[in-house]
């Protein structure tokens, strides 16, 4: 599978850094502010750039590995989060609708049967089904047989996922936003849910940025101090398991990551390739943005780090990415609800740099 994602167009950078030193402050007055205005004025390739329909995608997935004791809640609080977010209870719902923001629920791979529901986008493979594209009308899907549908098989005896099935959640992931570019959607972010994937994004940051499994590994949804322990201690046996181990991103990706990270790697490279600007939330979506940059390093242009999350492996990926996060509050819920929280300030970027008025416009002198 490929995806060819084209570096931002640079062409205008004189012009929107002209117009923003222009406004009425003071040089570099509005800090990070200012280079959100030109990262969404590149990626937009406007002078006077839109942010229209804002969208937050949350993927749900089960984890095989989540059986074994890897996180201080049951497996069972992913689908139960699900009916959450379909209740419009859930952090993320609350924070969208205070900001405006549209929300889609994909069942990635759940291990439970929903039914068809009003809200779900049902994108969850099918036991040897490895081709039914999902679509963000939920009316629009075509359920799939969900005999011995669900998660991820558990990378502590192979594979989480096999190169097929990974490509095909890619793939759907990648339908997702595809379809939202097609309706109007200009910013997208994204978010997750399943027990047992901290787990999962922590051995996906080892991998593919080379820093210490025990440096990546954090306490998930509240793991005390013994079961952190076993919980470093089970990847660490997931790696020793992996005798051919390498660093080929989807590889890595197919070995130890969950379908809702997989189908959110997907979704970020079709943004990407579609010019929408990308909210990334905290650790787990970071791992996909991980996996999204190694494979096309261009996303990196349409990409805004919305947060920086408590579980210690997410300061690591940045790191590992060159990249620095709007916001610091010390959030390690997930749902999307940085990404959320950011985007308030990613529309005040693009407002000043279309709204505020220029030195010379105001009649304002300019400093001496």
């Amino acid at each position: 599978m490929t995806f060819s994602v084209q570096p931002v167009d640079t062409a205008l950078d004189a012009a929107l850094r002209a117009k923003i030193d222009g406004k009425t402050k003071p040089l570099g007055a509005l800090g990070r502010l200012e280079d959100l205005a030109l990262q969404i004025g590149r990626v937009r390739g406007s002078l006077t750039p839109t942010l229209n329909q804002p969208h937050l995608v949350v993927f749900a997935g089960d984890h095989g590995a989540a059986k074994a004791g890897i996180s201080a809640f049951p497996q069972d609080v992913t689908w139960q989060m699900v009916e959450n977010f379909l209740a419009g209870g859930a952090a993320i719902n609350v924070f969208a609708r205070a900001n405006g923001i549209a929300l889609t629920v994909v069942d990635a791979g759940v291990a439970h049967d929903f039914g068809d529901r009003p809200g779900l986008v049902d994108a969850k493979q099918a036991v040897g089904a490895v081709s039914v594209q999902a679509n963000v009308s939920a009316a629009n899907v075509m359920p799939e047989p969900k005999v011995g549908a669900g998660g991820t098989a558990s990378y502590l005896d192979g594979a989480a996922m096999t190169a097929e099935q990974c490509s095909t959640a890619m793939k759907r992931g990648a339908a997702i936003a595809a379809e939202l570019a097609d309706k109007g959607c200009e910013v997208v972010g994204f978010g997750e849910m399943g027990i047992g994937n901290t787990a999962s994004a922590a051995l996906l940051t080892h991998c593919l940025s080379g820093a210490p499994l025990a440096d990546c590994v954090g306490r998930g949804t509240g793991l005390d101090d013994a079961g952190l322990a076993r919980k470093t201690v089970l990847l660490q046996q997931a790696l020793t398991l992996w005798s051919e181990r390498n660093d080929d991103p989807l590889t890595v990706l197919a070995r130890y990551g969950g379908f809702e990270i997989a189908m959110m790697a997907g979704a970020m490279l079709a943004a990407a390739q579609r010019k929408m600007l990308i909210l990334v939330d905290g650790f787990i979506c970071g791992a996909a943005a991980l996996v999204a940059a190694r494979l096309a390093p261009a996303f990196l242009d349409y990409a805004v780090f919305s947060h920086l999350s408590r579980e210690p492996g997410h300061r690591l990926q940045l790191d590992a990415l060159g990249v620095e996060p709007l916001l610091d509050l010390d959030l390690r819920l997930g749902e999307g609800t940085g990404a959320a929280l950011a985007w308030p300030l990613v529309r005040a970027a693009c407002a000043f740099l279309n709204e505020m008025a220029s030195f010379e416009s105001a009649g304002v002198s300019e400093k001496l």
